[in-house]
This record gives C-alpha cells, structure tokens and sequence, in this order.
C-alpha cells in the first residue's frame, strides 16, 4: 500500500488527490466495473435516465440483443421516485442492442443482477433503485468526465451520443423515431440534419461494429469511447 504525506482537510480534497494521482499511475487502484454496463446501455440504446434505472432483468435479452423499455422512473421536487410509464405514448418500445457490448452486459448479469426475472438490472447500495445523485456520487461522475476534458458532461447526454450513431449508421426516420421514443418527427430530424455533413467527410462504422464511438455532448464538444479500454469507457 502507498502513502501520501499530505494531511487533507476534507474528504473531497482526498479524493480528489487521489484521483489525480491514479490517473498518473502514482496510486494502487481497483476497478469498479459495476456501472459499466449501464452507461453503455443507455448510450448504444439511446435510454433516458428513468428509462435506464427502471430497467428488469427481463426487459434485457441478450438472445436476440434487445432492451424493452416498458416504465420509467420519475424523480420528485421532493426526493421521492415514482414509477410510471415513459415520457410518452412512444417511449414504450424495443431497443436493439449492438453485439459488441453483449459481453459487457452479460458479465454486470451475472455479477451484479439478482437472478429473479424482475430484479432491477441496475440498483443502488441497498438493492432499491438507484438515484441520479447516488450514481454521481458512486462513479465520481464529475471527476471522471472533467479528467476526460468534457467538464459539464451529463448523463442524458449518452442518449444524445446513441441518436447520434443510429442516425449516423443510416437509420430512417421512422427508425430513429422508435429507436428514440420519440413521436415527434423534428427530434429525428434534427440528428439527421446534424451528421449529414460528417457523413460525407468521412465512413462512421455501423454501432455493431464500432470499436471506438464519438461521444456527442449537449454543448458539442466529443470524446471517445474505446471498445479495447478497460480503465476508461471513454478517452480523449
């Protein structure tokens, strides 16, 4: 075990020292891979948070690669969760899940998921379900994304990045509209509009296959996730 010789006056100041020295290999780590799977899931399937959080063990098949989003979780002003259906008449629906990260998800099944068909498929501490500020809090989500130099990057955004690629891999309007949930046709279009360009700058490898997939932010800045990275979903 390594020592450092500096005493911190907040917890949060440790952490972050210690953070920074892992990331340059003057620290012994471990790798939590608990949440893995759940960011590339609602990344490659384009899940909102509630969508996502709210997910069963049977609404994952990694048979025929498909999520069933079939409710969602909606959290309060007030702090309290409430189960519901998604955000519209559309949200209901079945997203398919690219073969390159069925591995990944079926090693988070085996390891973290409870073998009962309804068991959430990514619960909190206590087995409930997970809050949005627990998961920030359990992945040091800020640190994480500032190191990537994407500060300000949100979880909603991995939806954004999952739009991205399917209009990007050629999906149809009407394809894209289910893939998102959406019944709104200009949503679709928008991400349509928004590779058309790229598209004919360059070939974007289909989401199947892909080994390394631009994150797409809110605020247009990318990063990269690489399919062969252990230590980080994405990089720089």
């Amino acid at each position: 075990m390594r020592t450092h010789p500096e005493i911190f006056l907040t917890r949060a100041g440790a952490e972050r020292t210690l953070w920074r020295m892992a990331m340059e290999g003057r620290a012994d780590t471990t790798q939590d891979r608990r949440f893995r799977a759940m960011v590339l899931l609602a990344t490659f399937a384009s899940l909102r948070w509630g969508e996502v959080s709210a997910l069963r063990r049977m609404d994952v098949d990694l048979k025929t690669r498909t999520a069933r989003v079939r409710v969602a979780f909606v959290e309060r002003s007030t702090g309290g969760l409430v189960l519901g259906p998604p955000k519209s008449k559309a949200g209901r629906r079945t997203v398919g899940i690219p073969q390159s990260i069925v591995p990944i998800l079926r090693e988070d099944m085996d390891t973290y998921v409870q073998s009962e068909p309804g068991s959430l498929m990514f619960p909190g501490a206590k087995g409930g379900p997970i809050r949005r500020s627990g998961f920030n809090t359990r992945t040091r989500w800020v640190d994480v994304v500032t190191e990537m130099g994407l500060p300000g990057l949100h979880f909603h955004d991995l939806r954004h990045t999952g739009n991205m690629l399917a209009a990007e891999s050629g999906a149809g309007l009407k394809d894209l509209m289910a893939r998102m949930g959406h019944d709104n046709v200009r949503a679709a279009m928008i991400y349509q509009h928004a590779v058309r360009g790229a598209t004919r700058r360059s070939p974007t490898p289909s989401i199947g296959n892909s080994k390394h997939v631009t994150m797409t932010t809110t605020r247009g800045r990318r990063a990269y996730w690489s399919r062969q990275g252990d230590h980080e979903l994405m990089a720089r």
